[in-house]
């Protein structure tokens, strides 16, 4: 999978910096992660893929490094817990690498009605990995990049960042506290020369919502789920633009239009059946 218009890009910034450069994705050994580590592997750049996953992140490794020639950086960590942005950020110096293409992708999905035990949780997991994590990695990376006067920051957010649902509740918080955060910090950074851009996908076929095989088909059939490699090019074509915020397919106009226009006692209703 090569996209001509990123591979230009990719040469481009090689080119710069008189080498390949360096792309940090979060989350990089499956869904999303991986697609965009492909992507950008097909195209060139070395990665440094982080993830929580330690046999995929070493088998997704050691293909990437088969498949494409490129140098593949590892790092097992779990970004959940306090501290783990200043502990890749103090990996990589090192490692002596100077990251040029941050994605921070790394994500969790869960489905519930909170209660205690999920606050404690999940909840709390979702709101560092979301939040507390990015926020703090998403700085340190754009203040290293502004000393140099390049890079790109890509940050993954979600449609449901529009849509305050139940069930939903600290997924759609979080991933609207990403797409402001990130709009936000586009301004700040924009001066210097760094790119940052929001992605807001719709429904995207990955492993991630844990969704039945049969139902995943229909709905990549019928287009209302995405195939990854679908919103991973638009999304770097956007990066590489220097775009704010990316609302790739129709989905994202339409469907918080609707949900907000529900009346109340319809998704009082509707939570009822389901929870």
């Amino acid at each position: 999978m090569k996209s001509s218009y990123i591979f230009k890009q990719i040469t481009i910034l090689a080119a710069k910096l008189g080498r390949a450069p360096l792309a940090v994705i979060t989350g990089g050994s499956s869904g999303m992660g991986l697609e965009y580590a492909r992507l950008l592997a097909g195209c060139g750049a070395d990665l440094l893929l982080v993830s929580n996953q330690p046999e995929q992140l070493i088998q997704v490794s050691s293909d990437l490094v088969e498949e494409f020639g490129v140098n593949v950086h590892s790092l097992f960590l779990d970004l959940s817990l306090a501290g783990s942005a200043d502990s890749l950020m103090d990996w990589l110096d090192a490692q002596g690498l100077e990251p040029d293409i941050f994605i921070s992708n790394a994500g969790m999905f869960f489905f519930h009605e909170l209660d205690r035990e999920t606050l404690d949780g999940k909840a709390s997991a979702m709101m560092n990995l979301h939040m507390n994590f990015p926020a703090r990695l998403i700085t340190l990376m754009g203040l290293r990049m502004k000393e140099r006067g390049i890079g790109y920051i890509l940050i993954v957010s979600s449609m449901t960042a529009r849509i305050p649902m139940p069930g939903i509740t600290v997924y759609s918080a979080t991933k609207a506290f990403l797409r402001s955060f990130g709009c936000s910090f586009h301004y700040e950074m924009k001066e210097y020369g760094i790119g940052v851009t929001t992605v807001c996908p719709a429904a995207v076929a990955t492993p991630l919502f844990r969704m039945k095989p049969s139902l995943m088909k229909l709905g990549t059939a019928t287009g209302f789920i995405r195939p990854p490699q679908w919103l991973v090019r638009r999304a770097l074509k956007g990066m590489f633009r220097r775009r704010m915020l990316l609302r790739p397919a129709p989905m994202n106009f339409w469907l918080p239009a609707l949900i907000a226009i529900l009346p109340h006692r319809l998704v009082s209703k509707i939570w009822r059946r389901i929870r």
